[in-house]
């Protein structure tokens, strides 16, 4: 098998047991199986949840706390447990962890968003597993990933994973919530993710986690259309991440269409991104964009709206409605300025100067 590039995202439900206490046996049983990935020359990447979990007992709360500030501070008592678990596990197998904390501003701060792909680029090649989790001691809810299946989502697309493997509690995606439906039926391969499919599931989680199935099917949408492929399962022993990748995993498995990667720079325009202003373009414009793959020349462009600077990113506006996004060489200001010179001349005017080059584009 060749060496491949793999996240592997575990819950709370697969840590904890219900008082909220990291279960060593399953803890144990994860690390083996991560340790083993590693040892035969995969890169390996985690994304693990179970802070607020492991921490929220040694505060004196009966079950998960619900308030902010109760969650911020459970995280701050089970971060440091969980850290500390996995470099001791780890260090049987000769393996060395790394934690890194991210919030939201990590993606969509451009510049720290660079820094946070360089140094676990970094970690990658020094032979280091990153252990990433959301640092919910200082997340507030307006800047949350949501959960760490959506986390895990943005972080394989952001390292360009080869495999997504989220382990759950269930063994995989049923047609209903087998909990409650007898009649409930598992698929085995997904080759997409529709609304019907995710009108079938609830965001019901364990009393020590927060996503439910329907969480995971938002995230492994987002992967898919990352072209990473998805893994949504269980498994035992020290050979299940490796019986995951051959294909014989106890769960379901989410194809993706596309064969190619698409870049960093790309995926923060899409995906993080705060647009600043729009643009208007036109029949000939759109069709370039969407079906030439051509950049966006002032030629194109009949209105702005908005203020921006070089170097921010607007929505591109059709004839019927948004088509995506991207970043611009003009400010709104010499942009404008050029559509009304244009305006003046007796020939037609085109600037040399893309407005948006198409590898600073994507299609909504």
């Amino acid at each position: 098998m060749k060496k491949q590039r793999i996240v592997v995202k575990i819950g709370s439900s697969s840590l904890t047991n219900d008082n909220g206490e990291i279960d060593q046996l399953k803890f144990n049983d994860h690390v083996d199986a991560l340790a083993m990935l590693k040892n035969i020359g995969h890169e390996v990447i985690v994304v693990s949840s179970g802070a607020v979990a492991a921490g929220f007992s040694r505060l004196g709360y009966s079950s998960r706390p619900v308030t902010i500030k109760g969650k911020q501070a459970a995280a701050a008592v089970g971060q440091s447990l969980l850290i500390q678990s996995y470099i001791e596990r780890f260090s049987k197998h000769a393996v060395v962890p790394a934690q890194i904390l991210l919030t939201r501003l990590d993606f969509s701060d451009r510049e720290r968003y660079n820094n946070a792909f360089a140094a676990m680029s970094e970690l990658l090649d020094r032979g280091i597993i990153p252990i990433i989790n959301e640092n919910d001691t200082v997340s507030v809810e307006e800047l949350t990933f949501g959960d760490n299946d959506m986390l895990s989502a943005l972080v394989s697309g952001f390292l360009h994973a080869d495999q997504l493997i989220i382990l759950t509690d269930v063994n995989g995606i049923y047609t209903s919530n087998p909990r409650i439906d007898p009649d409930a039926v598992r698929l085995t391969h997904i080759d997409e993710i529709t609304d019907e499919l995710l009108g079938g599931t609830d965001e019901q989680g364990s009393k020590v986690g927060t996503g439910g199935m329907r969480s995971k099917l938002l995230a492994a949408k987002t992967a898919h259309t990352l072209a990473v492929p998805v893994f949504i399962g269980t498994g035992y022993g020290p050979t299940k991440l490796l019986d995951i990748l051959k294909g014989h995993g106890d769960g379901t498995y989410i194809s993706s269409p596309l064969s190619h990667v698409i870049n960093t720079k790309r995926q923060w325009i899409a995906l993080h991104s705060e647009s600043t202003g729009r643009l208007y373009v036109d029949k000939g414009a759109e069709t370039a964009l969407l079906h030439n793959g051509c950049s966006l020349l002032p030629a194109g462009v009949f209105k702005v709206q908005g203020s921006f600077e070089v170097g921010e990113v607007v929505e591109v506006y059709g004839i019927e409605g948004l088509i995506g996004k991207g970043e611009v060489t003009y400010s709104s200001e010499q942009l404008r300025e050029t559509i009304a010179e244009r305006g003046r001349q007796q020939e037609e005017f085109t600037p040399m100067i893309e407005v948006i080059h198409r590898d600073r584009w994507v299609q909504i």
